[in-house]
């Protein structure tokens, strides 16, 4: 037997042994070519975002071409980090939340620089990680009522499906009454965007993996004739060097008291997203025990955390588990071997930077308008009839949208709470904690609403 024909016969025997020490596959019912199929459809559901988060970035005056290499790195190597000390089926990755905290509320609305809310971003993650390591995430979660967590995402989700109306010229600034208006639906960006919202809309009802991205390639091309979509000199080619987004924080900055809001707008969309993802996906993979907790939970939050504290570093805010997992779950995937395949695929866009970099705002506006939908299915929990339970998380909504301000909403949301229990004699039912937090929470609302 020559060496070409040994090393054949005996190389499955040896890979075989790894990947089972490595990921378990035989223990969780999968296969190689089960969770290589399950990676591609996980890569389909989430690809949009490499798209979607650097473009909201680059509005807040962050390098497009940088960020955007930025960000398919940290999807690769947050994914493979999941994989390979979680072994689970999740893609990490940033969410449209955060770019969109640093980007609009923070550097548009606010004035605030980009470096300094990329550093907020970077201690957010510092402390979800610190709270992960010291099993202090249920004291957290007893802090903050029910109403205002089941709302944030909805708070959150109306504020990114506006910036997806206003990205899509559907939803204009009116200078004259003071207030948004309709937009010009005829206009070649908004017709774009309307073709992309049909099509991602349509295919993601049909459950088609990758609907959204479909939806961003269809209204891509559609805006070539129509003068919206600029084609590049070369299609194809290296990525471009992080050099002008990596390692520019404002450390010291990020640390002023008007600020803390803000951390804790991260933390708080962070630790909530990270909880529910877990769970939600964990329960579609069969994860969970007989009273619907995840078994070795603290793995996901321990590189949640991490990833949320590196990736600031590098330009890309907010990283977390992203619900997009779920696709890969329901293909078959059930461990880390699913995210390293994810990751190889994220790893290959890198080659495609010239058409990612084509892709215009309009294109990617259905993204933003249909995820920020999608947020608002928690408010069914909420019981709306009461005023005690529904007016802080509706106050919370309507906040973040009349201020543009997920930070301003929270605190509105966080204050409303509070003032109702007061009034409704159910002071008794706030915690010490939340009365703590309510302090600083109210010095920013009060700054924020008589800076005019």
């Amino acid at each position: 037997m020559g060496p070409a024909t040994f090393e054949k016969a005996v190389s499955p025997n040896l890979s075989r042994p790894w990947l089972e020490r490595a990921f378990g596959l035989r223990q969780h019912g999968t296969s190689v070519r089960t969770e290589a199929f399950a990676g591609a459809t996980s890569f389909m559901a989430a690809a949009y975002l490499v798209v979607v988060i650097p473009g909201i970035l680059a509005s807040g005056g962050i390098d497009l071409a940088a960020v955007t290499t930025a960000t398919i790195v940290s999807f690769a190597f947050g994914t493979l980090a999941m994989a390979f000390y979680a072994n689970l089926p999740f893609v990490v990755g940033p969410g449209i939340g955060g770019a969109a905290i640093v980007a609009t509320t923070l550097v548009i609305t606010e004035g605030v620089p980009w470096q300094i809310g990329m550093a907020i971003a970077f201690w957010s993650g510092i402390l979800f990680l610190v709270l992960t390591l010291l099993g202090m995430r249920g004291v957290v979660a007893q802090v903050i009522p029910v109403p205002i967590k089941l709302g944030l995402g909805a708070a959150l989700g109306a504020f990114i499906a506006l910036l997806g109306f206003r990205n899509a010229g559907m939803v204009v600034a009116n200078a004259r009454v003071n207030a948004l208006t309709l937009g010009d639906f005829s206009a070649h960006g908004a017709l774009v965007a309307l073709i992309g919202l049909a099509v991602a809309f349509a295919l993601h009802q049909r459950r088609v993996p990758g609907g959204i991205l479909l939806g961003i390639v269809v209204a891509t091309l559609a805006g070539i004739p129509l003068g919206v979509t600029k084609i590049p000199i070369h299609l194809f080619g290296f990525p471009h060097g992080i050099g002008p987004v990596a390692f520019k924080l404002n450390f010291l900055g990020a640390l002023k008291p008007p600020f803390l809001p803000y951390l804790f707008a991260f933390f708080a969309a962070e630790f909530f997203s990270t909880m529910g993802t877990t769970l939600a996906v964990g329960g579609k993979a069969g994860l969970l025990d007989a009273e619907g907790n995840m078994p070795g939970i603290n793995g996901p939050f321990v590189v949640d955390s991490c990833a949320a504290s590196v990736g600031p570093l590098f330009g890309v805010p907010a990283m977390t588990a992203l619900i997009e997992s779920a696709t890969g779950v329901e293909d078959g995937g059930r461990t880390g071997l699913t995210s390293v395949f994810t990751a190889f695929f994220f790893l290959m866009a890198l080659l495609f930077a010239p058409l990612i970099l084509m892709i215009p705002k309009e294109a990617t506006a259905p993204a933003l308008i249909l995820v920020g939908f999608s947020m608002f299915a928690n408010l069914r929990k909420i019981d709306l009839s009461s005023l005690t339970e529904g007016f802080p998380a509706v106050l919370m909504i309507m906040v973040t949208l009349f201020s543009n301000n997920f930070g301003t909403g929270i605190a509105a949301g966080i204050l409303g709470y509070v003032a109702v229990q007061i009034l409704a004699n159910r002071a008794r039912h706030v915690s010490p904690g939340l009365y703590l937090l309510t302090i600083p929470v109210a010095y920013f609302f009060w700054t924020v609403a008589t800076k005019h």
